[in-house]
């Protein structure tokens, strides 16, 4: 039987980078953090902490367009990256 199976989960399993690592994460169907892609399927429906919301609106606000730069070029340049992009490619 599969993890999935026994939870009844219906987050879809995803490759993400933690930091020069490929790990196994999950992309929320529903719930507060729907789209967001999590380490526990359980997260999705967990509270928001609102301090930390309003924290990074703040940073985006002042840094948004170097932040958004340099996540880019990381995307493109890292290995790790890249292993991810065409590991989450549909076949």
């Amino acid at each position: 039987m599969l993890i999935t199976e026994i939870l009844n989960i219906n987050e879809k399993q995803v490759w993400a980078k933690s930091g020069k690592k490929v790990i196994r994460k999950f992309r929320c169907v529903g719930g507060k953090r729907n789209g967001r892609t999590v380490s526990s399927p359980s997260q999705c429906f967990a509270p928001i902490d609102l301090k930390k919301s309003v924290r990074l609106k703040k940073t985006k606000s002042r840094l948004g367009s170097s932040l958004s730069r340099k996540a880019n070029k990381t995307k493109r340049t890292n290995p790790a990256s890249r292993r991810v992009k065409s590991m989450n490619k549909g076949k």
